[in-house]
Parts: structure tokens; C-alpha cells; sequence
């Protein structure tokens, strides 16, 4: 079964306090829902249209399941969190194998 991956590319971060907070609760809903960090932050070299700012890569066991947990309270109560802080560009994308 294909793993799911979370892939998050911040444009701009407005408000580090709500980032932080958000931080703290997304932390726990991604490891209530099986997810695994793989990219936090960490250097970037970005080409063509890219963007060099924070960069986040979460694995999940399957795509449905990291649906899921985008799905989640929890992840809604983080996202509520978050609010207007950050411009961003999430997606939520299946594996190959």
C-alpha cells in the first residue's frame, strides 16, 4: 500500500506566536494519527518557482490516513490555532510504492 506524505511550504510566516502554537498542537495530532516527521525546517536550496522558506514532510502509512489526520479534530483545533499566521502551500500527496 502507497504511503501518504504531508508537504507543507511556507511563504511567509506573519505571525511566529500562532506558528508556534499551532507547532505544539499539530505536533500531537500528526503523532496521534500515525504520522512521522521526516523534514522540519533544515536548509533549503530551492529552484525554478520554488520558495527557501520552512519546508515540513510528514509520512503516513497510507495516503487515506494521512487524510485522515488532516481530517482530525485535533489537526482542526491546530489549524484554528494557526489561523491568518502563515501563507502556505499544503498538499497532501500518495506515494509510489
Amino acid at each position: 500500500m502507497p504511503k501518504g506524505y504531508w508537504v507543507s511550504v511556507y511563504r511567509t510566516i506573519s505571525d511566529p506566536e500562532k506558528l508556534a502554537a499551532y507547532d505544539k498542537l499539530a505536533r500531537l495530532a500528526v503523532e496521534a494519527g500515525g504520522g512521522r516527521v521526516l523534514v522540519r525546517g533544515g536548509r533549503v536550496v530551492a529552484h525554478d518557482a520554488g520558495i527557501a522558506e520552512r519546508t515540513i514532510l510528514i509520512e503516513f502509512d497510507s495516503f487515506e490516513q494521512a487524510v485522515a489526520a488532516r481530517e482530525s479534530a485535533a489537526y482542526q483545533d491546530a489549524l484554528a490555532t494557526l489561523s491568518d499566521g502563515v501563507e502556505r502551500d499544503f498538499r497532501i500527496v500518495e506515494g509510489i510504492d
